[in-house]
């Protein structure tokens, strides 16, 4: 009797792209919508516990930025540094180191400790950085190696839902007039329970095979005269630095900035916050449907234009729908413009691309640092009202320059197709 051949085995459930890209999109929802946008909504508790001042805050902010910054120069460094020791460990250790680190340093947060609070918020830049970096390098090779690369788009959805589960949690806490120690230990166990679905999923290395002909890219194939260029790469750099400046003041301060200018029982500030993560997802799930065939630094161009409206929006009609309206608008592209970034940073240095992601998101860090200080003295030289309006005036103003330089970059190198 002839011998059948073997069928097929199917891949384990935690091999699936399914469960990779639900595992991306956890770990960045813990590293990002915890680990470094939860003290968006826990700040006016903060401020109303008296634990901080707004000028404190702006610093601490300030430490969580530096942190990222620092955390995304040490990514880019490790495989030059250390290249066998990052090539024995690869991203999905470092990324798993960083959420547990994201764990403890939101905890020890509720400690009654203030003098610790800049270090901890430093600390926990670094391991978000740690974790985007690893997270997103492990996640689009095994997508790229299971024939779903344009699952990519989805992991960066993690950072819009957990602003929005976050903001919502602390819009409770307020209702319930709990403390901002307890929001500290209540986003910590949050951040524990998402991790639980990671562990099994991201571990050992990316490529589980290596992509065939017939697999696509997962980056765009407009490989155009641009690619390889010193200046390229260069505007690519700074027009994602000034992204990072573009967004960060609204980012840390929306909730405070609309409790200035609604009315002091208004419900509406402590929901602004939630709106933009859920714009943030939509923005980032549609990004994972962009034709590969389309230029990405046009797309860019026009994140930055929307986020730049998002802020006019609420300068222009600082009303509950035009806080709204910004909110929803600012959050759209937040996270679909990072995921165009990677993909327009893989195209220019193939050859490099996971550490010149990672000194592009350091350059990021470096425009996020350089936005709450700045706001900081101009709401020491002009008040509260006046501060925040010159703020982010300054703040749209470098969006619409970052969108002209990939204007720009696209009409001086054109893209192959």
């Amino acid at each position: 009797m002839p011998t059948l051949p073997l069928a097929h085995t199917a891949p384990r459930w935690h091999q699936r792209p399914w469960a990779v890209a639900l595992a991306g999109l956890l770990a960045l929802a813990v590293a990002m919508g915890v680990g470094r946008f939860a003290f968006t909504p826990l700040l006016p508790m903060m401020l109303h516990d008296g634990v901080v001042t707004l000028a404190g805050g702006s610093w601490l902010a300030t430490a969580n930025y530096i942190g990222y910054l620092a955390g995304a120069i040490a990514c880019s460094a490790l495989p030059w540094l250390a290249p066998g020791l990052y090539a024995r460990l690869g991203p999905a250790p470092l990324a798993r180191a960083g959420l547990v680190a994201t764990v403890a340093l939101t905890a020890a947060m509720a400690l009654p400790l203030p003098a610790s609070w800049p270090t901890l918020r430093f600390a926990a830049g670094v391991a978000s950085a740690f974790v985007l970096l690893n997270v997103a390098a492990w996640c689009m090779v095994r997508l790229t190696a299971l024939g779903r690369p344009g699952m990519g788009g989805l992991i960066f959805a993690g950072p819009g839902l957990g602003i929005v589960l976050t903001g919502l949690v602390a819009s409770l806490m307020v209702w319930l007039d709990w403390r901002a120690a307890t929001g500290w230990l209540v986003f910590g166990a949050l951040a524990v329970l998402w991790c639980l679905p990671i562990w099994p999923v991201m571990r050992g290395r990316a490529d589980l095979r290596a992509p065939t002909a017939a697999t696509p890219s997962a980056v765009p194939k407009n490989t155009g005269a641009a690619a390889g260029t010193r200046l390229a790469r260069g505007l690519h750099a700074l027009g994602y630095g000034l992204a990072g400046l573009g967004y960060i003041v609204t980012a840390t301060f929306l909730p405070v900035i609309a409790r200035t200018a609604l009315a002091p029982d208004s419900p509406w500030p402590d929901l602004f916050w939630p709106m933009f993560g859920v714009g943030a997802t939509v923005g980032a799930v549609l990004s994972a449907r962009t034709p590969e065939r389309w230029d990405r630094r046009w797309l860019l161009a026009l994140c930055y234009l929307v986020q730049a409206l998002g802020i006019a929006l609420g300068l222009w009609w600082p009303t509950a729908v035009g806080f709204a309206a910004g909110s929803a608008l600012l959050g759209l592209p937040f996270l679909a413009l990072v995921f165009y970034a990677m993909q327009e940073a893989r195209r220019l240095w193939p050859a490099a691309a996971d550490s010149f992601m990672s000194l592009i998101t350091a350059v990021y860090g470096l425009g996020q640092i350089i936005g709450p200080p700045i706001t900081a003295a101009l709401l020491a030289a002009h008040g509260q009202a006046r501060g925040f309006v010159l703020g982010l005036t300054f703040a749209a103003l470098a969006l619409v320059l970052g969108a002209l330089i990939y204007v720009a970059s696209a009409l001086a190198w054109k893209a192959a197709r």
